[in-house]
């Protein structure tokens, strides 16, 4: 599987001029605009104005946060004004809780239980990690039938539901999916790719720096045969 690498970094001076950089958004980036100008922004809650500005200005890509989940016509309001190429959308994403019911009226003899989900799903948060309720690929799909051509999601994969929902999304975004850690230092990235088949990944500086090491190893079977097996 070819996977595709990006490095997703917190300050500007982190940016090096031949890697292809995603950069948080602080006020202080103007600072440094000439490098910044190079990476794509990947903002939180800062508003359409500071989409605006910065696009403006000469970055090539800005990724919207929570202003796309308070009015989804700023997507179709920066496309129509920049184009879908400088448009992409930041979902911070954790599994959804499930809440319990008791139905005490379905059946004299007996209570049910009722779940309040029927199978996990991804939901996104704000940028100060309060959840929303809102469904992480219904969210993505709804504004990729606006024009959007890029999303990052940045969630933390930590069991096989999670490595299922990762997989759905990528079946269903195929190469318009980013994928990054949320908050996991030192998250199983192998496993995102082998099993949640994730094939474009932006990874914090220190992961980007052994992204190598991080990538599936062979199986022993796959390895190269030994003197002895290939003349055997």
């Amino acid at each position: 599987m070819n996977v595709q690498f990006c490095c997703l970094v917190r300050h500007h001076g982190e940016i090096a001029p031949t890697v292809p950089t995603l950069v948080h958004y602080t006020p202080a980036l103007a600072v440094g605009f000439t490098s910044v100008a190079r990476a794509g922004v990947v903002l939180g809650a800062e508003s359409e104005a500071v989409a605006v500005a910065l696009l403006d200005a000469g970055v090539r890509k800005v990724f919207v946060g929570e202003a796309a989940l308070r009015d989804a016509g700023v997507i179709d309001r920066l496309i129509r004004r920049f184009g879908a190429a400088s448009v992409g959308l930041h979902l911070p994403v954790q599994r959804q809780a499930v809440s319990w019911s008791f139905n005490t009226t379905s059946n004299e003899d007996f209570n049910v239980v009722t779940p309040s989900l029927c199978e996990p799903t991804w939901e996104v948060l704000k940028s100060d990690g309060v959840p929303t309720g809102i469904r992480a690929l219904d969210c993505a799909q709804a504004l990729l039938r606006r024009g959007l051509q890029s999303v990052l999601l940045r969630a933390d994969i930590a069991d096989d539901a999670d490595l299922n929902l990762c997989a759905g999304m990528v079946e269903t975004l195929g190469d318009k999916l980013w994928v990054a850690p949320l908050r996991d230092p030192a998250p199983a990235i192998a496993d995102w790719i082998r099993y949640g088949q994730v094939t474009q990944l932006a990874l914090p500086s220190a992961l980007y720096g052994r992204r190598l090491e991080l990538l599936p190893q062979p199986a022993p079977s796959d390895a190269a045969p030994s003197d002895m097996e290939r003349f055997a």
